[in-house]
């Protein structure tokens, strides 16, 4: 009878200290931990979507990526008329200071200005941005 009442002494003992040390993990702690994250819209001029899609694949992302962005997705939207001129994305950044600072640096990257100058050569691509910084909700699956 004292092993048993033993046994679940121990137990609440090790899920009070357990509790105890979890409770410094406080949702607002965990909210502060998590990413923001940037939606990005693109409208290009008539004609121009493929020819930014073969911008961003063909090495945009990867200077996002060398200028600490982090990208979650790249989306075309199925239906026309959007189809045919639109391509949104979503980075993730640590912080907002954070994606000030890989903006800066991006638009300061060699590589992008070569980039954007060879891809503009026959005319503006893009005629429209829009973008939108999220956070996610406590009980969003992307933190």
């Amino acid at each position: 009878m004292f092993y048993k009442y033993g046994v679940v002494l121990c137990v609440a003992l090790v899920s009070f200290v357990f509790g105890f040390v979890a409770a410094g993990y406080t949702p607002i702690k965990a909210q502060a931990m998590n990413k923001i994250y940037e939606l990005r819209t693109y409208t290009t001029a008539e004609g121009k979507l493929q020819p930014l899609l073969d911008r961003f694949g063909g090495g945009e992302v990867d200077i996002f990526h060398a200028n600490g962005m982090s990208s979650v997705g790249y989306w075309v939207p199925a239906d026309a008329p959007e189809s045919e001129n639109t391509l949104v994305y979503m980075l993730a950044h640590s912080s907002r200071e954070a994606a000030k600072k890989s903006w800066a640096a991006f638009i300061d990257d060699p590589a992008w200005h070569r980039m954007r100058d060879e891809s503009t050569r026959d005319g503006k691509l893009v005629t429209n941005v829009e973008s939108l910084f999220l956070d996610p909700t406590d009980f969003s699956p992307a933190k």
